[in-house]
């Protein structure tokens, strides 16, 4: 079982209103100059906000919903202090709950 760290937040906040691609894409970059597998994903409506144990974290999350998924809780932590208005968080997968940590609700238009 492996420990998925994020943030989370409304997709138009976290899509839109912040500078999530530049720092993404910087964050690429620095991984690729270090040799380093990517270790974090962007995560449309993440199928994890429905499992049981994350129903009071998703009342909280304006919806549509987007995260950034890690298993580097650091990096999680340098992108709660450079975003605003995000929750943060963890949990174990895969679980009876939450078979696919990085699954999607969204639907390919």
């Amino acid at each position: 079982m492996q420990t998925y760290y994020y943030v989370l937040a409304s997709q138009h906040f976290l899509l839109e209103e912040e500078p999530l691609e530049e720092v993404l894409r910087e964050r690429s970059r620095k991984y690729q100059e270090e040799e380093k597998e990517i270790d974090f994903w962007l995560v449309k409506q993440p199928a994890f906000l429905e499992s049981s144990s994350m129903a009071e974290i998703k009342a909280k999350c304006p919806q549509p919903a987007a995260a950034i998924i890690s298993t580097n809780p650091q990096f999680i932590t340098w992108l709660k202090l450079r975003l605003e208005y995000i929750l943060t968080g963890e949990f174990q997968a895969p679980t009876e709950d939450i078979s696919d940590p990085l699954a999607s609700l969204a639907t390919v238009s």
